[in-house]
């Protein structure tokens, strides 16, 4: 496995030209099959690679992960083009596509692996998530209260190659049918104008 300076092959097409400056943004929100499926689908995403943030073990496998013990969430780290999506739309479409009120649960998916998470990269990052994090519980936007973790970005382990790309070419697996494609329409038709 590599850590995220030496990412796996890019998950999602680059878009058209050369980007002035590429930033980073990483989230865990349960399975990093379906978030990787999600974000890939936004226009100004350059590249989408899955993989495990916030531990304490060097160089985690899946098996390590899937026990809870190594401290890891199943994250995903986005390379994005700011002057095409902003980070705050990124948080949107975070929060929008999974349950951020479930504490180290979505789904049927349970334990600390599968947490809500943003792993900020900077303090404007960590200033945009709280706010918006602040708004959606002030609103009462999901009918209980946010309970996402807002904590400063560590080392991000790339998954395995197995998981890099999983919605896209295993469509026709049943998870990805019934639990993926959902969320994957769900942001389509939310994010219209920002949708590649």
């Amino acid at each position: 496995m590599t850590s995220s300076s030496q990412p796996q092959p890019a998950s999602a097409a680059p878009s058209a030209g050369a980007p002035a400056k590429l930033e980073t943004a990483t989230f865990g929100a349960g399975c990093f099959w379906c978030t990787e499926a999600v974000f890939q689908q936004l226009k100004g995403v350059h590249r989408v690679v899955s993989g495990y943030i916030g531990g304490h073990v060097p160089n985690p496998t899946y098996e390590q992960v899937c026990t809870g013990q190594t401290g890891h969430a199943e994250g995903i780290e986005i390379h994005f083009d700011p002057a095409v999506i902003s980070y705050r739309e990124l948080l949107e479409a975070f929060w929008l596509t999974h349950d951020p009120t479930t504490l180290n649960r979505q789904g049927a998916d349970v334990g600390t692996q599968y947490r809500s998470a943003v792993f900020f990269h900077s303090p404007e990052q960590q200033q945009a998530a709280e706010n918006l994090k602040q708004q959606l519980n002030d609103s009462n936007a999901f009918g209980k209260p946010v309970v996402t973790e807002i904590t400063a970005a560590s080392k991000f382990y790339s998954a395995e190659q197995y998981h890099q790309n999983y919605f896209n070419d295993n469509q026709r697996q049943p998870y990805c049918a019934r639990i993926i494609r959902p969320k994957v329409d769900k942001v389509r038709e939310v994010f219209k104008e920002k949708v590649q």
